[in-house]
């Protein structure tokens, strides 16, 4: 019995070690829609960066911009991002996202968002460029990472969110070659010395982690729950 519960925690403390040391880049929770001044929209995101659930809390501060603040479990995850529409008219809209997020390979992001409103209210179809810098990841020796790529969502009826992406880091890897089980494996062969001798950047760390550089840090699956947005009360100032 003893045994079995020693290996048990064993176990438990593997899990936990494994989350906290491949905690990915994170990214910004935006809303199903352009914020009014003095109106609030919450939620939670669960995401295979973090693992664990994430609270975010926007706030418009205009009628164009609204800012962000998350607040990761324990605390991987946890950022605060600006947002502002650029363009709207009838169901299409931009959006600029600035952000930046606190995890092992922290990072700041650069998005360009492309939406358009669906037949029911709440109803949303979206695309994104996304430019994402990590000046410093989990692994040291191997500097900084910086990674471009595409993502696409939608939000059902303001009730629900989905979101996928893939951000690459050029510098990494050919993005031809994404498919390869261990680059760091395929770049030691001789004969790959020649043509990707270049992409000598380690993708995982001696420890056996996942460094900045890795393909795991620019995947992003996300589903997100709004609590529901909030609208402030406006208060007319005296003539």
């Amino acid at each position: 019995m003893v045994r079995i519960i020693l290996r048990n925690i064993r176990l438990a403390v593997s899990i936990l070690t494994a989350i906290f040391y491949l905690g990915c880049a994170a990214h910004p929770s935006v809303a199903d829609h352009t914020l009014e001044k003095g109106e609030k929209y919450a939620g939670y995101t669960l995401s295979t960066e973090n693992v664990f659930p994430v609270l975010f809390y926007r706030y418009g501060i205009s009628d164009v911009s609204d800012i962000g603040l998350r607040v990761g479990v324990p605390i991987y995850g946890s950022g605060f991002d600006y947002s502002r529409t650029l363009f709207e008219q009838g169901k299409k809209r931009d959006v600029l996202n600035l952000g930046w997020s606190y995890t092992p390979n922290s990072n700041y992001d650069f998005t360009y968002y492309k939406f358009r409103d669906g037949k029911q209210e709440g109803s949303t179809m979206y695309w994104a460029f996304r430019a994402m810098l990590i000046p410093q990841g989990s692994y040291a020796g191997s500097g900084q990472s910086t990674r471009i790529g595409v993502l696409m969502g939608m939000f059902l009826k303001s009730k629900l969110g989905i979101e996928a992406g893939y951000f690459h880091d050029f510098a990494s890897m050919p993005l031809t070659k994404i498919y390869v089980p261990s680059w760091d494996e395929y770049i030691k062969k001789e004969e790959n010395q020649a043509k990707y001798g270049r992409f000598t950047v380690p993708h995982v760390s001696p420890g056996g982690w996942p460094t900045q550089h890795s393909r795991l840090v620019g995947l992003s699956l996300r589903v997100t729950f709004p609590f529901g947005g909030e609208k402030a009360e406006k208060v007319e100032e005296e003539e």
